[in-house]
C-alpha cells in the first residue's frame, strides 16, 4: 500500500488514518472478512458479539432501559463491523426499537451489515456522518480504539511527536520535538513512549453537541489515566492484529491489519463532561454485562456457549482489560443505568 511518494514527515495519527480509512486501499475499506471466531476463515479478530450472542442480549436490557428512560425509540451505532451486535439488539428489542441508524465509513462492511440485518430492513438506515441532531442510545462497541491517536515519546527527556517518512522505499519512524505532552506527568527520566486520543475526545465531544435526548454506551479495552500514563508502560499500547495474532509494527503490511490503541477514559469522561454530557457510569466489561442479567437464560446453555460467556466476563479473558462508559445528554434527568448497579468505578477515574 502506497500513502507517500516522498520524504515528508507526516504525524503518526494522518498515517494510521490512512492506513485504515483510505479509500480502497486501507483496511477498513478493503474486502477482507475481519470479523471472526477462527482464522481459518479469513478474518482478523473476534468481538464480543462475535463470542457469544448473550452479549447483544444483556446489553439490550440497558438499551431498553436507556431508550425508556430518554422516552427515544432510535438506536445509534457507531462502527457496526459485521452487524453482529445491530442484529442481537434488533432480535431482543422487537417493537421497543423503531429505528437502528448504523453509522459506518467501510463501504465493504455496510454491505455485509445489509445482508445480515435484511429481515429488519424496513427499520436498519445507514449513514456516514452525524446529523445536526440526534435523539436515543448511542453505541460504540470497539470504535474508539480504531481512532487515530497521536504517537510521543520522551527521548533522553526531550517530548517528541513522532511520525512517519518514506525512505528508501519503506516506511520509518522520525521523532520531532514538541509541546505536546501527555495529560499527567510520567515520573523517571527514562525514554517513554506513550499516545493521546485528540480524535477520540472529539468525536465525544461531537457526541455532546449533536445529541438532544438519549445516552451513550461506549465498550472498549483501556485503562482510567493514572494507569494509561503509569511509568511502566514505557511502550505505550498501539498494537496490531491479523490472522488472531498480534505484533506491534504498525509500519509493516500497512492496509493489512488492525492498528488499534487503548482508551484512555479519563480522558473519554472528561471530554464528555467539557461538552456538557453527564457521566452516569463507568466499569468494567464483566461487572456490566454481569448487572444486565448476563447469566439469566444460560440453564439450558450447551458447554460451548458457557465456555463463550465466560470469556466476556472472566478477568484473564475480556471482563477486566474491557470498560464500559455512559454518558447522559446535556439537560437529561439523571438516572441510574442497570449496567452500574453495583460496582461502579467512577471514582477511579
Amino acid at each position: 500500500m502506497k500513502i507517500a511518494c516522498q520524504d515528508e514527515w507526516i504525524g503518526f495519527d494522518k498515517f494510521m488514518a490512512l492506513a485504515l480509512y483510505a479509500p480502497g486501499l486501507g483496511y477498513y475499506a478493503n474486502d477482507s472478512r475481519k470479523f471472526g471466531l477462527m482464522p481459518a476463515g479469513g478474518s482478523d479478530f473476534v468481538t464480543a458479539p462475535e463470542l457469544s450472542p448473550h452479549f447483544g442480549r444483556a446489553l439490550a436490557r440497558q438499551v431498553a432501559q436507556a431508550l425508556e428512560a430518554s422516552g427515544t425509540a432510535e438506536v445509534w451505532e457507531f462502527g457496526a463491523g459485521s452487524g453482529a451486535l445491530a442484529l442481537q439488539l434488533l432480535d431482543t428489542l422487537g417493537p421497543q426499537l423503531e429505528r437502528y441508524t448504523i453509522v459506518d465509513l467501510s463501504g465493504s462492511l455496510r454491505e455485509r451489515q445489509r445482508e445480515r440485518l435484511a429481515a429488519h430492513a424496513g427499520k436498519v438506515h445507514w449513514a456516514t456522518e452525524l446529523p445536526p441532531a440526534m435523539r436515543g442510545v448511542v453505541l460504540g462497541n470497539e470504535v474508539l480504539d480504531a481512532m487515530p491517536v497521536k504517537l510521543l515519546a520522551r527521548l533522553e527527556g526531550v517530548w517528541h511527536e513522532r511520525g512517519v517518512v518514506l525512505h528508501e522505499g519503506r516506511f520509518t519512524y522520525a521523532d520531532r520535538p514538541t509541546d505536546l505532552r501527555p495529560p499527567l506527568d510520567v515520573a523517571g527520566h527514562h525514554d517513554y513512549v506513550t499516545e493521546i486520543h485528540p480524535q477520540a475526545e472529539g468525536f465525544v465531544g461531537t457526541l455532546a453537541d449533536r445529541l438532544e435526548t438519549g445516552a451513550v454506551f461506549l465498550l472498549d479495552y483501556g485503562f482510567p489515566e493514572h494507569e494509561y500514563y503509569h511509568p511502566q508502560r514505557s511502550m505505550g499500547t498501539l498494537i496490531c492484529h491479523r490472522a488472531h495474532l498480534a505484533d506491534a509494527d504498525a509500519l509493516a503490511d500497512v492496509g493489512e491489519k488492525d492498528i488499534t490503541a487503548h482508551v484512555n477514559f479519563t480522558g473519554i469522561a472528561l471530554a464528555g463532561q467539557d461538552a456538557g454530557l453527564e457521566v452516569l457510569g463507568y466499569t468494567s466489561q464483566g461487572r456490566f454485562l454481569l448487572n444486565c442479567g448476563l447469566l439469566g437464560g444460560l440453564e439450558n446453555a450447551s458447554l460451548g456457549e458457557r465456555a463463550m460467556v465466560q470469556k466476556l466476563v472472566n478477568e484473564h479473558e475480556m471482563g477486566e482489560l474491557f470498560k464500559v462508559i455512559a454518558f447522559g445528554a446535556k439537560g437529561s434527568p439523571v438516572w441510574q443505568p442497570l449496567g452500574f448497579s453495583a460496582g461502579d468505578r467512577m471514582h477511579t477515574l
